[in-house]
């Protein structure tokens, strides 16, 4: 890093359970000249401060704000929907933003409420939802899951245990499978814990391991919950966390949208970065 202040103020939040750092970059405190390795080096954890990703929030001309999102590996995504929903609390109590915003990412702009419960953001519409396919592991087991695209990509698994799930391997196996290369997907596995109430668990590209949320897969795997098992909008997903996602979808000819997703948007605390967290 280069042309770095002593320090970097910065507050870690969470969404669900899935964490964040997150940088106001306005005046452009880091400098992205090697962005992949510093977000490796602060989001590792017992190291660092430790997150499932790291999010900078920036100026832009035609919107409150815009962000940059990086997963922990390094990588930047184009959409994270626990994420979104922090980086619209953060600029709502920084004064960037009002209780109603429109913030630009990669997969577009996403508008977002702040709602007494939390946030209320408006995701990007889905791609098609993809049905009735199989996929073979290398050890010969079969699984049947749908595809849809919600910002990024999901393979929903539907399993009657949630708990029994082997969510690393069996993940992993499908995050890095052929059909989905070059880029991979995220792995899901949900299971109807009530009407209108489903448990997900997800695998996380970028991040490479079981997350306690993950907001673009519980949209994909509300979504594939409606499909598949006739559950009507709104569908509350709880997560690994225990924390529960509201999902709002309507419908038109070529699948779902528009979509929204409520829920959490919590400061588990504010500090300052110092190079050591990220000089190791």
């Amino acid at each position: 890093m280069t042309g770095q202040p002593e320090s970097i103020p910065f507050w870690k939040m969470s969404g669900a359970g899935n964490d964040f750092i997150v940088i106001d970059n306005r005046v452009g405190i880091v400098d992205d000249h090697d962005m992949a390795d510093f977000t490796r080096k602060v989001c590792c954890r017992r190291l660092s401060a430790g997150a499932d990703g790291l999010i900078l929030i920036e100026a832009d001309p035609d919107a409150d704000f815009r962000w940059r999102f990086y997963n922990s590996d390094g990588g930047k995504a184009d959409m994270c929907g626990n994420g979104a929903r922090c980086a619209a609390r953060f600029a709502h109590l920084n004064n960037i933003a009002g209780k109603q915003m429109s913030f630009r990412t990669d997969a577009g702009i996403i508008a977002a409420q702040i709602i007494d419960s939390g946030v209320k953001i408006r995701m990007t519409d889905p791609s098609p939802l993809t049905d009735d396919q199989t996929l073979t592991l290398a050890d010969g087991q079969t699984l049947d899951y749908q595809c849809i695209n919600t910002g990024v990509p999901h393979a929903v698994v539907t399993v009657e245990n949630i708990a029994d799930v082997d969510v690393v391997g069996l993940g992993r196996q499908i995050r890095y499978h052929a059909r989905f290369a070059p880029n991979g997907t995220n792995a899901n596995f949900i299971a109807p814990i009530g009407q209108g109430d489903v448990a997900i668990r997800t695998y996380e590209r970028g991040v490479e391991d079981e997350t306690l949320a993950c907001g673009t897969g519980a949209v994909a795997g509300a979504l594939a919950a409606s499909h598949c098992l006739g559950f009507p909008s709104p569908i509350r997903m709880k997560t690994r966390s225990g924390a529960w996602l509201v999902i709002h979808f309507g419908s038109k000819a070529e699948g779902f949208g528009p979509v929204f997703m409520e829920g959490d948007a919590r400061i588990v605390y504010t500090g300052l970065l110092s190079p050591e967290a990220w000089n190791y």
